[in-house]
């Protein structure tokens, strides 16, 4: 006797078809599970006898062998119980067998026979679109398959649920999906007094999607700054929030088959490892930078982080991608993040302040932002001195540019670059000026003499490397998009060298 399921396996974001053969055979009584299954698969089988079990269904005396084909790709996750305890069932000719074939099957069991909610099943529930295949995944998970489109979700509650509905006697309703998360945040820029220079050089960051280092005193007001960021960001669009939901999905973060619009924001502690930051682990989850994909990922307390930690992110913050090589797994997720950092100018913060300062400075400055190597800050876009707040500042009324006034001029800026990028063939998608590169960007930036002038000399002057000669383009693109200017003037150069004079100067 013999049966055949199909089920899933994750590589990254990539979903690979795999096969569940069931085969009943004389011989002594066993249950083997073989086809390079993890751990929690191969003890599989004793969820699924227990809950054949809990439904008055014991398993013939007979030798009982799975293979989950392709044989030689690894198999991890307890979303293999329900289709392995299906082929079981169909084997044993309890359910039929072909009626099971236009669907990937999904889900982890209870000891009885109850499904429990598995991640991964909105990319599976693409994957099985893709392939005009329909998905069965637990009830908890039927809500996150059904955004995947025109499919047939079918999520029962539990094994017998299932059973039922095959045999005629029970009729699972579709599920409908779930809410879209797309409410406006409740922090506001207005909240900050003062800080005039870094407003603007969140909204500059914000327009162009680049990079930004803060460095300040405590209290000055760094991470609030941070925290506004996203509710200066437009919402994702449909391709968008498709690709963040599914990052989401793999991760087992995505509750209630939630669909959320919001751009992510991902604050780690400085205490994470280079597998939680970049990704990998067991199963290669996604790490932050991968989870803040199109969204924000705030590094508070920078040189805080291990070494290694920061060396870590040069790649994804460079390339957009993270990958995670393993001697049996390579797998690659999408980091096109957005990098925001604070720092202290030194280990107290009080570098600038005689009397609050410690007795090694300034040789304590240096020594705390050496852990922070060049290359990493070489590939920040703009660099901003965040100065203490003066009591003068508390007492100001609220300034008069509202975070509402900053987004939109934030959208408007991201809408001329959608447009001109949106015909450009590259491997992957050019959202804002920060993803251009090379000559794509320089397509775009005509400047006029005396803006090119001004660049020439800087270049020696700042002693700029490739890489910061292009951010310095980049942020003066994006600077004359927010002024609606097809041409980058002298102007646009000056205020983007300003953001890159700061690191040419070593702090």
């Amino acid at each position: 006797m013999q049966a055949k399921i199909k089920t899933v396996a994750f590589q990254g974001l990539d979903v690979r078809e795999v096969d569940v053969q069931v085969m009943m055979a004389s011989g002594l009584p066993a249950f083997t599970i073989v086809g390079l299954a993890d751990k929690s698969v191969a003890e599989s089988k004793e969820r699924v006898r227990a809950a054949l079990t809990s439904l008055g269904v014991g398993l013939p005396p007979k030798r009982i062998t799975i293979n989950l084909a392709p044989a030689d790709l690894p198999k991890e996750g307890a979303h293999y119980d329900l289709p392995i305890a299906l082929g079981v069932l169909a084997a044993m000719g309890i359910l039929p067998a072909d009626e099971l074939d236009d669907y990937y099957v999904m889900g982890e069991l209870s000891l009885d026979g109850s499904c429990n909610p598995v991640s991964g099943v909105l990319p599976a529930a693409v994957a099985a679109v893709a392939e005009d295949r329909n998905i069965i995944c637990p009830e908890a998970s039927g809500p996150e398959a059904a955004w995947a489109g025109e499919l047939e979700v079918l999520a029962p509650p539990s094994l017998l649920a299932l059973i039922n509905h095959f045999k005629g006697t029970q009729v699972l309703t579709p599920p409908a999906h779930g809410d879209i998360l797309d409410e406006v945040l409740s922090l506001k820029l207005e909240d900050i007094k003062g800080q005039e220079t870094a407003k603007r050089a969140l909204e500059v960051a914000a327009a162009g999607g680049h990079n930004l280092l803060m460095t300040g005193p405590p209290g000055s007001g760094k991470s609030m700054l941070a925290s506004r960021l996203p509710g200066l960001l437009p919402p994702l669009d449909a391709a968008e929030a498709l690709e963040v939901n599914m990052i989401s999905s793999i991760a087992g973060e995505m509750k209630e088959g939630r669909l959320s619009r919001r751009r992510p924001f991902s604050d780690p502690h400085h205490s994470a490892s280079v597998a939680a930051m970049v990704g990998g682990g067991r199963g290669a989850k996604p790490g932050e930078v991968s989870l803040a994909h199109l969204g924000v990922l705030f590094l508070d307390e920078l040189p805080e982080f291990n070494r290694q930690v920061l060396e870590s992110l040069r790649q994804p913050v460079e390339s957009g991608k993270a990958v995670v090589a393993r001697a049996n797994l390579h797998v690659t997720y999408p980091a096109r993040m957005q990098l925001v950092a604070a720092m202290n100018p030194c280990r107290c913060g009080h570098l600038d302040d005689a009397s609050l300062a410690c007795a090694r400075a300034p040789k304590c400055a240096m020594e705390y932002r050496s852990r922070i190597s060049g290359p990493m800050l070489d590939r920040i876009d703009i660099h901003v001195d965040v100065p203490a707040v003066s009591a003068a500042n508390l007492t100001l009324p609220p300034p008069t540019d509202t975070t509402e006034m900053v987004a939109a001029r934030v959208f408007r800026a991201r809408e001329i670059q959608r447009e001109r990028y949106k015909d450009i063939d590259h491997a992957t998608p050019i959202r804002t000026n920060a993803d251009a590169e090379g000559e794509i960007l320089e397509q775009f930036v005509d400047f006029d003499t005396p803006a090119r002038h001004l660049l020439q000399d800087a270049i020696g002057k700042l002693k700029l490397s490739a890489r910061g000669y292009h951010r310095v383009l980049r942020v003066a693109r994006t600077l004359a998009d927010l002024e609606a200017s097809e041409a980058v003037s002298r102007s646009h150069i000056a205020e983007a060298l300003e953001y890159r004079r700061r690191l040419a100067m070593g702090g």
